[in-house]
């Protein structure tokens, strides 16, 4: 199993085992919606043939935090609601005024409730205690919020912060599509995304078209600045690197796979994890370097 999306935290506070961690995440195991609730957080087994709800591989840890969130569309209470206000309307003589109106809504909606059918979908986390890193696969901060906010409530004095560089991304891509040198380590592929200053600046967009240093120049000198570039990392990992730090469209290239292949364990997933964050561990930090290495809080 690969992350996709990495939204990379420091972790400022971690004292617990995969033991403890079990025991106290089983505490905030997810359950089902039942009766009125719209939505259901808990922690969910991260391997499928497994129950347990910390899957630790050497020192690494992986947790998923399950949501389960009922579907009770918009269109539907509005249906409902307008073929009972009718019923109303015959009994009493006349429409039922906004405030009626909103207590049918507030019925029909605890009525349909019970039987709106629930969608599920998981969030993982990955916990690295020796280098004090916490990854979360989510394409956006909400759902890493969760993640954040869960453990929160399930471990005491657990404390994580985002990842600050001493250089932005922003200003590091824009200096290396500008020419200046690019870390040996990483290449530019052919995606980007430039943005001009200010809520109504223009947006350019390449996708798969060779970024041609006097054409993205051209776009710099008018004062755009790039938002997100796509790069490789020692012909490894692909990614998209965006301007709040975040690693997008992770992919791993052949010579990942074919030692995926060659790997002497039998469990893929456990294969996939392994060499998911050996090379992780080693990516993140590159990427640090890169943008003049971390700035650490004095809370931190």
């Amino acid at each position: 199993m690969w992350f996709k999306n990495l939204l990379v935290y420091r972790l400022n506070k971690w004292a617990d085992t995969p033991a403890s961690l079990e025991e106290k995440l089983s505490n905030y195991a997810l359950q089902p919606c039942s009766g009125l609730d719209m939505q259901s957080r808990g922690w969910v087994p991260p391997k499928a043939d497994n129950e347990a709800l910390v899957h630790a591989l050497g020192s690494q840890i992986l947790i998923s935090l399950g949501v389960e969130k009922k579907l009770l569309p918009a269109t539907v209470i509005n249906q409902f609601s307008k073929a009972r206000a009718q019923e109303i309307e015959e009994q009493q003589g006349y429409k039922p005024g906004r405030k009626q109106m909103k207590e049918i809504k507030e019925a029909v909606t605890d009525d349909l409730l019970p039987r709106a059918f629930a969608i599920r979908r998981n969030t993982y986390a990955w916990i690295d205690p020796v280098g004090a890193w916490m990854v979360v696969d989510a394409a956006n901060i909400a759902k890493a919020d969760e993640i954040v906010e869960m453990l929160i409530k399930a471990l005491d004095g657990f404390s994580v912060s985002f990842i600050k560089t001493d250089v932005s991304p922003t200003a590091a891509m824009t200096e290396w599509l500008a020419g200046s040198h690019i870390p040996s380590v990483f290449t530019v592929d052919q995606d980007c995304e430039l943005r001009g200053k200010g809520d109504a600046g223009a947006t350019v967009r390449y996708v798969r078209h060779t970024l041609e240093h006097e054409e993205v120049a051209k776009h710099i000198k008018a004062g755009k600045e790039v938002s997100r570039l796509a790069m490789t990392w020692h012909d490894k990992l692909s990614f998209v690197l965006h301007d709040n730090l975040q690693l997008k469209r992770i992919a791993p290239l052949d010579i990942i796979k074919e030692q995926a292949k060659t790997s002497d364990q039998d469990d893929t997933f456990d294969t996939d994890f392994a060499i998911m964050t050996g090379e992780l561990q080693k990516l993140l930090p590159s990427v640090i370097e890169a943008l003049g290495g971390e700035v650490r809080s004095a809370t931190a």
